[in-house]
């Protein structure tokens, strides 16, 4: 039996091990996390109105008033910023802006070439910043690694092998020794080390990006939702609690966890649920006994796949697989905490590494993730050119976040750049089918895609017919 079907190992063991586990993201369980910004006081006005306070909000401020340090920018959050999807994440910061290569070849292959440089670019300006703002994200440069479990998928990660060295991608194809003298787990068949990625601790780069906005003029406004967004005049204007905001511009980065400020956005990107959990920190002993010196981050190579990583304390946090839809777009009203996916998160952890048998979780979570079904962001503008938005990362915007900030203000600016020419920047994907069309597709492709794991990857009559149209279903 694959390792991925059920839940596998001791379900009573997992429970144990998920006993004391604190229902927070690790990442914000932190008594250094920024005191909030109240709301303002009354009607506010300003050149630039960005609304969310996530990775796109923050870079999309931070690069305006690099661009322009007169122009007058304000941020508004409805809670505080990175308490969202940029602070639940697993902290993988690829320079991929498609979603992986093997995506970007599929939909832009005239401009891959483009796109990796871009992307590489876009991850080496993530960097400059982390260091030029001292933002003590713990951004390490470590790579990832695509680990096979199963047979059939060696020959995923020969073929990723062969179109990274067609674009000039740095990657490692490793056997199953070299895979395992890197990380050991009896599971481990293969690996690819891809070189562009980076971990990052995600709500110490929000907050760090938060501050460096501040430092640079930013006005940010906290626990201050926006009701709508309207034109006004030549500007727009934003509805909040307690007044309006009115702006020449304005940015919309507020992903999926409330409800879109643009109708049209509801169809272009779902709200999925994924879930992480964290263990205790590994002692010496058991660090030694699974290597992982280089701390690499870390997926698997099937379908309904795991992701997982070190943290600076050497913990390990451990997360994907499910990826769960509710009925109608549902956020606030789907679960936060699935006891069900988290039991079987922390049973297949033991499998993989049953040389840590004992070790227990001290955090366990949900978080939302912006699908679009093409797998990566998605740009457009709204009321006459004065609103710009971006979604539908699909769970790579931990670094292609800043570039589709950058995005933003080019379009906002009417601007002729290379990035706006760019087919990604100019098409959109198709839309999601309304309900109970869209719920009941989105299970029968999450049905498809665990079925080809337990087939050896063979994809079905669904699946292939998805495929031909050039959508999917993904987190």
């Amino acid at each position: 039996m694959p390792y991925y079907s059920g839940t596998g190992g001791s379900r009573a063991a997992a429970r144990r091990a998920l006993a004391d586990a604190a229902s927070v993201p690790f990442w914000q369980d932190d008594p250094a996390a920024p005191e909030p910004v109240p709301p303002p006081r009354g009607s506010v006005e300003t050149d630039l109105l960005v609304i969310g306070g996530g990775y796109t909000g923050l870079w999309t401020a931070l690069q305006a008033k690099q661009d322009d340090p007169g122009r007058e920018v304000v941020l508004l959050e409805a809670r505080t910023c990175g308490w969202a999807a940029s602070g639940r994440n697993g902290g993988f910061c690829s320079a991929s802006l498609t979603h992986g290569l093997a995506n970007g070849l599929h939909r832009y292959p005239a401009e891959i070439e483009t796109l990796e440089r871009l992307g590489r670019e876009n991850l080496d300006g993530i960097e400059k910043a982390v260091r030029t703002y001292g933002i003590d994200a713990e951004f390490e440069r470590t790579g990832e690694l695509a680990v096979a479990v199963e047979p059939w998928q060696l020959d995923d990660l020969r073929e990723a092998a062969d179109e990274a060295a067609a674009v000039g991608q740095q990657a490692e194809l490793l056997d199953r020794d070299s895979v395992r003298a890197e990380i050991d787990s009896p599971l481990y068949l293969g690996g690819l080390w891809s070189h562009d990625t980076a971990m990052v601790h995600p709500a110490k780069l929000a907050w760090g990006l938060r501050e460096a906005c501040l430092r640079l003029g930013v006005r940010i406004y906290e626990h201050t939702p926006v009701r709508r967004v309207a034109g006004a005049g030549g500007g727009v204007q934003a509805a909040v609690p307690d007044g309006l905001v009115r702006a020449r511009r304005a940015a919309l980065a507020t992903s999926v966890f409330g409800p879109p400020l643009l109708r049209r956005m509801r169809s272009y990107a779902v709200p999925v649920w994924d879930y992480a959990i964290v263990t205790e920190p590994l002692s010496p002993a058991q660090k030694a006994a699974i290597g992982w010196r280089n701390r690499q981050g870390v997926g698997d190579a099937a379908n309904q796949f795991h992701y997982y990583r070190l943290t600076a304390d050497d913990r390990i946090l451990w997360g994907g697989f499910d990826a769960i839809y509710g009925f109608g777009n549902a956020t606030a009203e789907s679960p936060q905490q699935r006891d069900r996916t988290l039991v079987k998160l922390a049973a297949h952890f033991a499998m993989t590494f049953p040389q840590l048998e004992g070790i227990r979780f001290t955090h366990a979570w949900g978080g939302l993730i912006d699908t679009s079904s093409r797998f990566s962001v998605l740009f457009g503008t709204a009321k006459r050119g004065r609103v710009a938005y971006a979604t539908g990362y699909t769970g790579l915007g931990v670094g292609a976040s800043r570039f589709g900030a950058r995005v933003l203000l080019d379009l906002l600016d009417g601007a002729d750049t290379e990035r706006t020419r760019l087919e990604m920047v100019r098409s959109r994907p198709l839309p999601f089918p309304p309900e109970p069309l869209r719920y009941a597709g989105i299970q029968a492709t999450r049905w498809s895609l665990a079925h080809a794991d337990r087939r050896a990857g063979r994809r079905n009559l669904w699946l292939r017919g998805l495929d031909r149209l050039g959508v999917g279903f993904d987190s």
